[in-house]
């Protein structure tokens, strides 16, 4: 800004005045400036970067952390895609308007308010031209923004969802191709992007609208100036010199109009991502630790399910009036048709939701008063639907116990759950990296890397999720038997089979989310209800002496 200062006394005392007495300290000056702006403009750089990338870092780490202590409920009305789209994308735009967005905005303030009043200092009534030109490029900026806003907020909504369609669409390509539902998947990834292409194309229409009034006004200015300027030097209310510096500055302060449309544009996204984000920053997690959490030293594996009963939002009653005792050391076995409330079970004794009515008690402490953490690490889940990292096998099996499980822990809990004949024929046995989800492993062999993690973990309960449904008669029974050799070890199994829940110290058959049938294996088919209809369809007809 003080470039048409040095403008003027060139001009004037230098060109105008012929006095030479300060020609080579005023070069000087404007040499000084371009080496200063050189320095500077680097420092501004590497200061909005550093500082943007770091805030990025941290709001994108924040967020994970935040999403991760959510309960259960927030995934089960939020998809993965549209997380991913806040995690990475919206952060994304938000790095962006704290990089060169702000430090555009932040320079644009600066550099406006020292070139006005440094032409207010020349001259009054002419910096009324450029005032009244930034004041209607303010308005419309304002004007645009609200039409943007809009915009931005539906591109941010139907990015989400493009990328849930083409996160379902990858993670479940083989389902895809086995019904050959290319063509269709195709057509409706093609509805998405279609609609993402319309809505860029609609904020580029409304940017284009108004950005042309930001151009025309910008370059009116200097032309207004240069007018203005030459009807003061003829009536000799300004120099040469004054009116050089002045028109100087009106061409400094066009960059600020012609960008002001442009930092609107890209900032009306940012807050657009920032409402998104900031959302679920508002979620809150109704599962939570205790204000007074109760420690134990030790968890025996003593469960009671007392009058127990759970819905979700807006639905009916999924479990009603659950009661039953597992000692510590016996076998609880679980059984019902699909959607009868069995892993519903599973979900209230870890917590992952929190029972409407009733209490459930582990060794006579309402897991509601004992941290999640130490709830957690108390359970060995084994989970109908296995998910494997894409990692080596090691690590997967050290999932529950990753940094203190030796490697003969980890071999030994894979001959108990009968994985480790498969493993050690791989060329990289244990170290061997599965792919996504355990791609390439079949059903069994991902559910009994699935087992040999939960053995691996060693704790008091163990509970198994149908989590033999895909294992053959032969490997099940051997899992059984070392099963039965847990003799510490809480154990709930919930299952189809009947193979899987025999040998229980007590079966309860659910139905409806109610328990309908309860006893040891020879008691229920002696009642002839439902437990013995699955026996029959299983294995026909019993010889209750010789199951007796």
């Amino acid at each position: 800004m003080i470039s048409p200062q040095i403008i003027l006394h060139l001009v004037d005392d230098v060109i105008i005045g012929r006095d030479f007495t300060y020609l080579n300290i005023l070069l000087l000056g404007l040499l000084l400036i371009g080496v200063g702006r050189f320095i500077f403009q680097y420092v501004k750089e590497i200061l909005f970067d550093s500082v943007s990338v770091k805030i990025a870092s941290l709001l994108r780490r924040d967020l994970f952390i935040h999403v991760e202590h959510l309960d259960t409920a927030f995934f089960d009305k939020n998809n993965t895609g549209e997380i991913m789209a806040r995690v990475k994308d919206d952060v994304d735009k938000i790095w962006d308007a704290l990089s060169y967005i702000s430090m555009l905005l932040i320079e644009v303030f600066i550099h406006t308010v020292i070139i006005i009043f440094c032409m207010v200092k020349l001259n009054f009534f002419l910096a009324l031209i450029p005032v009244t030109a930034m004041s209607i490029c303010a308005v419309i900026a304002i004007v645009m923004e609200k039409k943007l806003d809009k915009v931005y907020d539906a591109i941010s909504e139907e990015n989400a969802v493009l990328n849930s369609t083409a996160e379902e669409n990858i993670g479940g390509v083989r389902t895809v191709k086995a019904f050959a539902r290319e063509k269709f998947e195709i057509e409706k990834f093609k509805k998405h992007n279609d609609k993402y292409c319309e809505l860029n194309i609609k904020e580029t229409k409304t940017f284009l609208k108004y950005y042309p009034y930001f151009q025309f006004i910008s370059r009116i200015v200097p032309f207004l100036v240069l007018l203005g300027g030459g009807y003061f030097y003829m009536h000799e209310k300004m120099t040469i010199g004054e009116v050089s510096a002045f028109v100087s500055y009106s061409q400094n302060i066009v960059w600020p109009m012609e960008m002001l449309g442009w930092l609107t544009n890209s900032f009306a996204a940012a807050i657009a991502s920032y409402k998104k984000i900031n959302k679920i920053f508002k979620e809150k997690a109704n599962v939570t630790d205790p204000e007074n959490p109760v420690v134990m030293e030790s968890v025996n594996g003593d469960i009671v399910f007392n009058n127990v009963s759970f819905h979700k939002e807006d639905m009916h009653e999924i479990l009603k009036n659950i009661t039953f005792h597992v000692p510590k050391g016996k076998t609880l076995g679980i059984m019902g048709a699909t959607g009868a409330g069995k892993t519903s079970i599973v979900s209230l004794l870890t917590r992952l939701y929190d029972a409407t009515d009733g209490e459930i008690l582990l060794d006579g402490v309402n897991i509601k008063n004992m941290k999640l953490k130490d709830l957690r690490h108390s359970i060995s889940l084994i989970m109908q639907d296995v998910f494997l990292f894409s990692d080596t096998i090691s690590e997967n099996i050290k999932m529950g116990n990753k940094y203190q499980l030796p490697e003969s822990k980890i071999r030994d809990a894979s001959k108990k759950a009968c994985a480790s004949e498969f493993i050690e024929k791989m060329d990289d046995e244990y170290e061997t990296v599965i792919g996504e989800r355990g791609v390439g492993l079949s059903g069994g062999q991902k559910q009994r890397i699935s087992i040999a993690r939960a053995f691996a973990k060693e704790t008091p309960i163990l509970i198994m999720d149908d989590s033999t449904s895909a294992l053959d008669m032969e490997t099940e029974k051997e899992i059984q038997e070392t099963l039965s050799k847990f003799k510490d070890t809480t154990k709930i199994i919930i299952a189809h089979r009947i193979s899987a829940v025999r040998d229980a110290d007590e079966i309860i058959i659910l139905d409806d989310g109610e328990i309908k049938e309860r006893g040891t294996h020879e008691d229920l088919l002696k009642k002839g209800g439902l437990y013995y209809e699955t026996y029959v369809s299983q294995y026909g007809e019993p010889d209750l002496r010789r199951e007796a």
